[in-house]
């Protein structure tokens, strides 16, 4: 997903933003907020559902941070669309590149 954002000089900065699960979410309300995007909210879920290349029972921030990635971007990419009940956040940091080098994103509250 991208964004621009005016930079001095009339340059444009282009900056990618994805919609991510907080690390520190509990799992209940991580997984009411998912099934909120995946149901009401209109999310593709079908690759993180059972059977889809994606899917992972076992590792709801992955399996959240797809639904809400995918709402926020059929939603306009605004922070409204990012916020699951405080459960997500936006981050610069790609979570594709992240996830495979296990790392964790850090979100202070």
């Amino acid at each position: 997903m991208m964004c621009n954002a005016q930079k001095g000089g009339g340059g444009t900065v282009v900056m990618e933003l994805w919609c991510v699960a907080k690390n520190n979410a509990e799992d209940a309300p991580l997984q009411g907020a998912l099934d909120w995007a995946c149901g009401p909210g209109g999310a593709d879920c079908s690759k993180i559902q059972q059977g889809g290349p994606c899917y992972d029972p076992a590792d709801i921030q992955k399996t959240a941070s797809y639904a809400f990635n995918d709402y926020y971007l059929k939603h306009g990419m605004t922070d409204d669309a990012c916020s699951f009940s405080d459960t997500a956040a936006l981050t610069s940091l790609n979570p594709s590149q992240f996830l495979k080098s296990q790392l964790k994103v850090h979100f202070v509250d």
